[in-house]
């Protein structure tokens, strides 16, 4: 493989987000056998609570090859409530699927991911998926997405003529200029505007059919660029997990390399921290393959590290800034009556490692854990992971 990029998948609820990453899985010849949220069986849909309710809670990864291209692909969720788990992805991303529903046409979240795209700096291809239902129409599917995105989004599902040169054209004046005299617009001309976020190339298809998916992985494939990285040490910490009681640091490395017995060092609350990496996984879906070094470019994760949080920069990185999308709402945490309340406390501070906008706080004079929460389906899976790990049956107050 030649090039290697980390992509990810982004939409509003119910776009048909997972199922695109299945059909790109099963394509690639990464997957046998094409699964589907609605029979529970999608590759990336791990957790019990994400079959039974047809939604992406958590962000997943699954490894993919596309002609010469290496891809990790970041599933993730598309429903309001998980969207800070969401966003904590876009720091590590090289590209990003924006999926627009063709009969929803832009709702209201994927503009608010789009908005999020551009904050994070993210080239994005846009893949309009569910044209087999109803009567899309696609130059109004288009004309709605250029109205809301802006005309820098170009339909490359059209034929290749002079107008849609022209279109890719007056997205930039260099190449305007160059279109204008008499010049080709050639490959590097669009990569390039691609990654400047001067164009968006929009594709069409239905991914539970498996129609136009190909057209989008030879789109990405053809328009990207590997990112260039530097030869020291830099890693970006966007997600921590604990599973069957191991913690894992997910990490992009973006730059050097690390092996397996190294120790890696930071800050973390004010306090200067060096643990030792004791295993580093490349996960695809539930499977992860142990290796001994990870380069520059990978997404893997890593066991050994107590301090690390979501956010964190190691080696030259720095530390992201806050995240945009925060909870608005505060709730209590009735803890049973036979739990010791700070016991539980600090049970329940382990969830905040995984998800810092939980941000849990004890309050002394009433008494009370109080937690910030997205909304009721949060709230739900809340209920559930605490009753999974902890088994502690918890209540949300007002």
């Amino acid at each position: 493989m030649e090039n290697n990029i980390v992509l990810a998948m982004l939409a509003h609820v119910d776009s048909g987000k997972t199922t695109l990453s299945e059909a790109m899985l099963y394509l690639s010849g990464s997957i046998r056998k094409l699964g589907r949220v609605d029979h529970k069986d999608a590759f990336l849909d791990t957790y019990s609570m994400e079959k039974d309710r047809g939604i992406t809670i958590f962000s997943k990864q699954a490894m993919f090859g596309w002609k010469d291209l290496d891809i990790a692909l970041l599933d993730t969720p598309g429903h309001v409530d998980f969207s800070a788990e969401m966003e904590r992805t876009l720091q590590v991303l090289d590209y990003a699927v924006l999926v627009v529903s063709g009969p929803a046409g832009v709702q209201s979240h994927t503009e608010t991911v789009w908005r999020l795209l551009q904050r994070y700096d993210i080239p994005v291809f846009i893949f309009v998926n569910k044209m087999d239902i109803g009567d899309c129409n696609k130059e109004d599917i288009m004309s709605g997405i250029t109205e809301r995105f802006g005309s820098e989004c170009v339909d490359f599902s059209a034929e290749k003529n002079d107008t849609f040169f022209e279109n890719i054209a007056v997205c930039d004046e260099e190449v305007l200029e160059k279109y204008m005299d008499g010049g080709n617009i050639d490959d590097d001309d669009i990569r390039k505007l691609i990654s400047e976020r001067k164009l968006f190339p929009c594709y069409f298809g239905s991914a539970l059919k498996n129609e136009g998916i190909d057209k989008l992985l030879d789109g990405i494939n053809r328009y990207s660029f590997e990112p260039v990285y530097h030869e020291e040490f830099g890693a970006k910490v966007f997600k921590i997990v604990k599973e069957n009681g191991v913690r894992l640091t997910y990490m992009k490395i973006t730059g050097g390399f690390i092996k397996v017995k190294d120790i890696l060092s930071g800050i973390t609350d004010g306090n200067q921290w060096s643990e030792k990496i004791n295993d580093i996984r490349v996960y695809s879906g539930e499977k992860f393959k142990s290796i001994s070094e990870a380069d520059a470019g990978c997404i893997c994760a890593i066991s050994g590290l107590n301090n690390t949080y979501p956010g964190q920069g190691l080696g030259f990185e720095m530390q992201s800034e806050s995240p945009n999308l925060q909870p608005v709402l505060s709730y209590q945490i009735i803890i049973p009556e036979n739990v010791n309340i700070n016991q539980a406390y600090k049970m329940l501070k382990e969830l905040e490692e995984e998800d810092p906008t939980l941000n849990l706080k004890w309050n002394e004079e009433t008494k009370e854990i109080i937690a910030n929460v997205m909304g009721p389906i949060q709230i739900q899976v809340l209920k559930h992971i605490i009753k999974e790990r902890f088994d502690m049956d918890v209540e949300f107050g007002t």
